[in-house]
């Protein structure tokens, strides 16, 4: 597994869409947000950090996830890969733990800039069980995505209804609340999760709440992973 982690990471930094994918379009949004909160007075920090999250999950674990993958299947790396003394959860995990940890690195920079610039968080582990539950949440759905993703090209469309609606959630949920329309929010994916982060950003949350707003995002979790038993496949879709 270490291996197949370390010969993808060294691929991660050959191919230069995927750079673009995980750092310079990720950077840029979250500068623009951190930006947005200096120049508009009392825009909501917790509302923030949700969107950088949501922005770095999705645009950096996510879409890479399924381009990653789909790449591997069509030249044939999956299938060979199957050849070796590797089970496939090692092979599958071996191949995303790079981008995994990149992604959580990044994360982890940009919510420090966002602290440095404005205010930290008020319970910093609630905020870390947020980040983790919902990278966890669009790897698994990054998954079940690549297994319906015929080529690196063909990501471009099929992750694109999630990431769009993946980032509107988290917007809106972030920016407006859930006094409003609270079971739906909370039942989409990335809404629960948004809401806890927000929720350990601003504090004053009781941790029976914040469990409790953890249980859709896992559940996002199982679902994805199910789907994704189904319908991945090791070899080119003909």
């Amino acid at each position: 597994m270490l291996t197949i982690a370390q010969g993808e990471l060294i691929q991660v930094f050959r191919n230069r869409l995927v750079l673009v994918t995980m750092f310079v379009v990720p950077a840029a949004s979250s500068a623009f947000y951190i930006y947005l909160h200096r120049i508009i007075p009392g825009l909501d920090l917790g509302a923030v950090a949700a969107v950088l999250v949501f922005i770095m999950v999705v645009m950096g674990l996510y879409t890479t996830t399924v381009t990653t993958l789909a790449s591997r299947r069509q030249n044939l790396f999956l299938k060979r890969l199957r050849s070796t003394a590797a089970g496939d959860p090692a092979i599958l995990t071996g191949l995303v733990l790079p981008v995994s940890a990149i992604t959580l690195l990044q994360v982890a920079v940009v919510l420090t800039v966002l602290t440095v610039v404005a205010a930290g968080p008020a319970d910093v582990p609630l905020l870390v069980a947020a980040v983790l539950a919902a990278a966890a949440m669009m790897l698994g759905l990054g998954l079940a995505t690549a297994g319906l993703t015929n080529s690196p090209e063909h990501a471009q469309v099929t992750t694109l209804p999630l990431l769009v609606g993946t980032l509107a959630v988290s917007g809106w949920v972030g920016f407006t609340g859930t006094e409003e329309l609270t079971l739906l929010k909370r039942l989409l994916p990335g809404g629960s999760a948004a809401e806890l982060v927000v929720a350990a950003w601003n504090g004053g949350v009781p941790l029976g709440e914040s469990l409790v707003l953890l249980v859709p995002t896992l559940a996002w979790v199982v679902v994805a992973v199910a789907l994704a038993a189904r319908v991945f496949r090791w070899e080119p879709r003909r």
